[in-house]
C-alpha cells in the first residue's frame, strides 16, 4: 500500500439544479463559458479522516479509480495531461465535482508515481492521475456506479494508470499505453471490409466533415450518437497503412484520429462487435474502410439521421472522389 502526500475531497453534488444537456453544457462534457471560482465545490467538500484511491472492479465498466468512500472517479477529454490542465470549472464543476489535493492518503492499486496534482483556475489543487486531474460525478448515488461512463463521449471512468476505462476490455493485456487509439482492418456483418476499434466496433466517416483539410463538425449532441475517436499519444494500427492515420484538433481543443483525412467516429447504438447499424444513416455516415474512403456497401436500412442539428449546416459536404492515394482515402 503506497503513501503519497495528497487528501481527496471529492464534492458530492446532493441538493444542487442540474443543467438539461445541450452542447457546452455540463452534462455534455462542455467547459462553462466562464472559467470562475468554485465556492459550491468548496462549500460541500466531504469532511473525511484518512482519505485515498483504490483500484477497484465496476460492472460494465472494468477496472476503475475509487475515492475512500468507494465513488468512481472519472476524467475529462477536454482537459490535458501533458501538461496536466483542468478545464471543468464553475456550473461544469457542480456537475463533475474536482477530487482536491489536502494532505496525506493511502494508494491501493495504484502507483504513487502514477498520482500528482495540479492548480485549478481557483488556486485549489485537484488530484491527478497519469496527468489526468479526476472528478466524481454528480449523478452517482452510491458506490459502485458509473453513469458518468462515456457522458457527451468526452467523460470516462479513470484506470490507476489514467486511462479510459472500458476502453481496452477486449484488446491484449500485455504491458502497453494505458490510454490510446487503435485502428483494425476489420468485418462488419453485411458491409464487409471495414475499419474497427481495438474492441471491434466499427468506424465511421461523417460527410458533412471535409478530409482536404480535415475537419471534424459532429460535436455537442451530435458527439453523443457519434463519439469522436480521439488520439492520445501513437496510435496503434493493425492492417492499416500508416500513410493513411493522423489527427485533427476539434473546436474543444481534443484531437480527433483521421484515416485518409476523414474524422473517424463510433456509433453510439452498435452494441457489439460486428455491428455496422451506423451505415448509411441519414445518407451521410458511411462506415470507413482501411483504405481510408466510405464503404460502398448497401445500407440494410435507412433511418432517419439521429445526429442532432448541432452539426454546422454550413460544413463542407465533400464530394466522392476515387482518389485512394496515400495522403487520403477516396470519400
Amino acid at each position: 500500500m503506497a503513501r503519497k502526500h495528497l487528501a481527496v475531497s471529492a464534492a458530492s453534488a446532493l441538493g444542487l439544479l442540474l443543467l438539461g444537456a445541450c452542447a457546452g453544457g455540463p452534462e455534455g462534457g462542455g467547459a462553462p463559458q466562464q472559467p470562475t471560482a468554485v465556492p459550491d465545490v468548496a462549500r460541500v467538500q466531504q469532511a473525511t479522516g484518512a482519505s485515498g484511491l483504490t483500484a477497484a472492479q465496476v460492472d460494465g465498466v472494468g477496472e476503475v479509480v475509487t475515492d475512500q468512500a468507494g465513488f468512481t472517479l472519472y476524467r475529462f477529454d477536454k482537459d490535458t495531461a501533458k501538461p496536466p490542465k483542468s478545464n471543468c470549472n464553475g456550473d461544469c464543476a457542480t456537475q463533475w465535482p474536482p477530487v482536491l489535493s489536502e494532505g496525506s492518503m493511502e494508494l491501493k492499486g495504484i502507483e504513487n508515481t502514477a498520482v500528482g496534482k495540479v492548480k485549478r483556475d481557483d488556486g485549489s489543487e485537484q488530484v491527478t492521475i497519469g496527468g489526468w486531474p479526476v472528478y466524481r460525478f454528480a449523478k452517482d448515488a452510491k458506490p459502485g456506479e458509473a453513469k458518468g461512463q462515456s457522458v457527451g463521449g468526452t467523460w470516462y471512468a479513470v484506470t490507476a494508470k489514467g486511462g479510459k476505462a472500458g476502453q481496452a476490455a477486449a484488446a491484449p493485456a500485455p504491458a502497453a499505453p494505458a490510454a490510446g487509439a487503435k485502428l483494425v482492418a476489420g468485418q462488419a456483418e453485411g458491409v464487409g471490409p471495414i475499419l474497427t476499434d481495438q474492441n471491434g466496433m466499427s468506424l465511421y466517416l461523417f460527410a458533412k466533415d471535409s478530409k482536404k483539410p480535415s475537419k471534424a463538425t459532429c460535436d455537442g449532441d451530435c458527439a453523443k450518437q457519434w463519439p469522436p475517436m480521439m488520439s492520445e499519444g501513437d496510435v496503434q494500427l493493425e492492417g492499416v497503412d500508416p500513410k493513411l492515420v493522423g489527427k485533427v484538433k476539434r473546436d474543444d481543443g481534443g484531437e480527433q484520429v483521421t484515416v485518409g483525412g476523414w474524422p473517424v467516429y463510433r456509433f453510439a447504438k452498435d452494441t457489439k462487435p460486428g455491428e455496422a447499424k451506423g451505415h448509411g444513416v441519414g445518407g451521410t455516415w458511411f462506415a470507413i474502410e482501411p483504405n481510408g474512403c466510405k464503404s460502398q456497401a448497401a445500407p440494410q436500412q435507412q433511418p432517419a439521421n439521429p445526429a442532432p442539428s448541432s452539426a454546422p449546416n454550413s460544413a463542407p459536404s465533400t464530394a466522392p472522389s476515387s482518389s485512394t492515394g496515400s495522403g487520403g482515402g477516396g470519400y
